[in-house]
């Protein structure tokens, strides 16, 4: 099995002149929740993406352990634990897909009232591949514009289902499945940082190719 570690390292909040950016507008504090199951692009393509973004990102395992395994046999060193930290902070949360991933997701209690919160505070949520759904389940969609896996379209619970790579409606932000990882990163940049700076990064990234 391959490991990778995503190491965190928290982003400084001081200028060069020594002056703080608290508070900076351009600097989202994002949180990416990960289990056994994941669709492991689905999981990292976000994380590289907001963190070349300036963003600060911490990967969340809900596994009572840091190692989760992927849905493709490869190895993902969370951050934190759910238990030991405290998302209050956040301004965006990030569901990766994948069908085991999802039922994991889905079985987490403290998650699912971490999400609540969040929604009901119009914080911004993410998912992508079968994850969207569980914002069905939740009541999230309703009213709202949004994307899935294919064949979940009828688990998106009062939702109007698009085929589009990405969508975000209100504060909430779906995306279709493994390919549109990109895009959907691209998308969650675009919503903290503005078209310009994405532009600036697409081309850094040579995206489209």
């Amino acid at each position: 099995m391959r490991l990778i570690r995503t190491k965190w390292n928290r982003r400084s909040l001081e200028k060069p002149d020594g002056k703080s950016t608290k508070g900076r507008l351009n600097m989202a504090k994002i949180y990416v929740i990960l289990a056994d199951g994941c669709e492991e692009i689905e999981a990292l393509t976000p994380v590289d993406l907001l963190r070349r973004a300036g963003d600060e990102v911490v990967t969340v395992s809900i596994m009572g352990r840091k190692m989760i395994a992927g849905a493709h046999g490869i190895n993902i060193e969370a951050d934190v634990l759910l238990e030991d930290t405290d998302t209050a902070d956040a301004d965006l949360i990030i569901l990766p897909g994948g069908g085991v991933g999802t039922e994991n997701i889905e079985s987490c209690e403290p998650l699912k009232e971490i999400l609540i919160s969040a929604n009901e505070g119009g914080k911004r949520i993410a998912a992508i591949c079968a994850a969207p759904r569980y914002l069905g389940a939740l009541g999230f969609l309703k009213g709202k514009k949004a994307v899935v896996y294919p064949g979940l379209e009828d688990r998106l619970t009062g939702a109007e289902a698009l085929q589009v790579p990405t969508v975000t409606d209100g504060n909430i932000t779906t995306g279709h499945g493994p390919g549109a990882a990109c895009d959907f990163g691209f998308e969650l940049v675009r919503l903290f940082h503005g078209e310009e700076k994405t532009a600036e990064l697409k081309a850094d990234f040579v995206y489209p190719y």
